[in-house]
């Protein structure tokens, strides 16, 4: 079985774990003054459980893929030395360090560090146009969660 099969299985297995705890975990514990909402909190974890099973299984029972003759697995798992493992590497070490960072750092200096750094090591260069953009997306981030949806984000650092 190829490579994105197998990930796809694991997935799977996420998945329904998932969906098992959002349909039958989470709703139990509701105030009776929430049970009469159109929405619930699981609603969306629910949905969210759905689609992803129903992607995995997709991937897994191979219907995305168009039938060819040529069985060439797109990754080739013996010779991951020749894929771009550091700057996959160097993504998942940023993705900590920014969830580490959200507090001490602000929201927006926290986005707009993590989304700079991301793009340079994917391979932008230019700065005029990075620079603006990830702080317009951290700004317009933070105002609809501040804002908008009323969720506080501290957006500076905790010494300003």
């Amino acid at each position: 079985m190829a490579l994105d099969r197998w990930i796809a299985m694991v997935i799977l297995a996420a998945a329904l774990a998932y969906g098992y705890a959002a349909f039958f975990t989470m709703d139990h514990l509701l105030p009776p003054f929430m049970q009469r909402n159109p929405i619930w909190p699981s609603t969306f974890p629910k949905i969210l459980s759905v689609l992803a099973i129903l992607t995995s299984l997709v991937i897994v029972l191979g219907l995305e893929k168009p039938e060819t003759t040529d069985k060439v697995p797109d990754i080739d798992y013996r010779r991951l030395g020749e894929y771009n493992l550091v700057h996959a590497i160097l993504l998942l070490v940023l993705m900590v360090a920014y969830a580490l960072l959200l507090r001490p750092a602000g929201f927006l200096c926290a986005t707009l560090g993590f989304l700079t750094l991301g793009a340079v090591i994917l391979g932008e260069r230019k700065f005029h146009i990075l620079l603006p953009v990830a702080a317009l997306a951290s700004f317009v981030v933070w105002y609809l969660v501040d804002a908008v949806l009323g969720i506080f984000l501290r957006p500076w650092p905790f010494f300003l």
